[in-house]
């Protein structure tokens, strides 16, 4: 219970995100909307963003969608169509609603299912997107499915997709545990620039290094890891994660120097060594 005087933080309430989520999937080509990040998971803060996910078909009538944006946030909001934000991350809105974000992003369906069905085979890709600087991992699609909340699905496609990803697919498991051999290349190109001290190209090759353990990692352990935001602590507390893998992370890239790359080095064999244990 909190006093008359404590502040109080702006909260989008739920009743209003239903609201908009059954809106949204009256608009042509939305099929269903989900919520996601850590509202979904239930790690949220008062403050925290409101993630939706609109799942289209076809293509999404973008005038139709500013109209319900509009209403909710109380002015004008642009919203990107397809292809607006770059390749991966679709497009959608940055809408302001009783003081808190809620962010729409667009995701195709269709492309979502066949991602998935690459997935199920073992294939993923690994794409350039903003906001993604170690890049966009094709997976995310599906792990977000697996790991959000919907919130309205008239057809009940997103439902049932929902459904299948709740396995993780073992041959992604060892897709993405076999690609930890791509962390050894880069420290190795880490090595050839950090007694030059060419500190960009060594920061982005040990950066991408750590990116796929823990990919690598996740995947070993068939949790999704949807992008690089606390991906690391997330793959520092997994079981037999080696240890100080955080810290030991922190400190190559504050170093970033020859002495971080043997550091990078040693934590890509130990890495290594607990996916091939598991392997064999």
């Amino acid at each position: 219970m909190t006093s008359d005087n404590a502040p109080t933080t702006p909260c989008a309430p739920p009743d209003r995100i239903a609201a908009m989520a059954a809106r949204l999937t009256q608009v042509p080509g939305i099929r269903a909307v989900m919520l996601g990040g850590s509202r979904a998971r239930g790690t949220h803060r008062p403050d925290s963003d409101w993630d939706l996910g609109l799942y289209y078909r076809g293509t999404p009538d973008v005038a139709a969608l500013a109209a319900p944006a509009a209403a909710f946030q109380g002015s004008p909001v642009e919203v990107a169509g397809p292809g607006g934000w770059g390749p991966w991350v679709d497009g959608g809105a940055w809408l302001r609603v009783d003081g808190v974000q809620v962010d729409w992003i667009l995701r195709d369906l269709d492309r979502v299912e066949r991602v998935w069905d690459d997935c199920r085979a073992g294939r993923f890709e690994v794409g350039v997107q903003p906001g993604h600087p170690l890049g966009f991992w094709s997976p995310a699609y599906p792990g977000e499915v697996a790991l959000g909340r919907v919130l309205s699905d008239p057809d009940g496609e997103l439902t049932a997709l929902r459904a299948q990803t709740s396995v993780y697919p073992e041959p992604l498991r060892a897709a993405l545990a076999g690609a930890a051999w791509e962390a050894e290349f880069a420290v190795a190109a880490a090595r050839k620039s950090a007694p030059s001290g060419d500190r960009l190209h060594v920061s982005l090759c040990l950066s991408r290094a750590f990116g796929v353990l823990t990919q690598a990692l996740h995947a070993h352990h068939r949790t999704w890891c949807l992008n690089e935001k606390g991906a690391l602590a997330a793959a520092a507390a997994l079981p037999r994660t080696p240890a100080g893998f955080a810290d030991r992370v922190d400190a190559a890239l504050r170093g970033l120097d020859t002495a971080a790359v043997e550091t990078a080095s040693e934590v890509v064999r130990e890495v290594r060594a607990v996916l091939g244990a598991a392997a064999g």
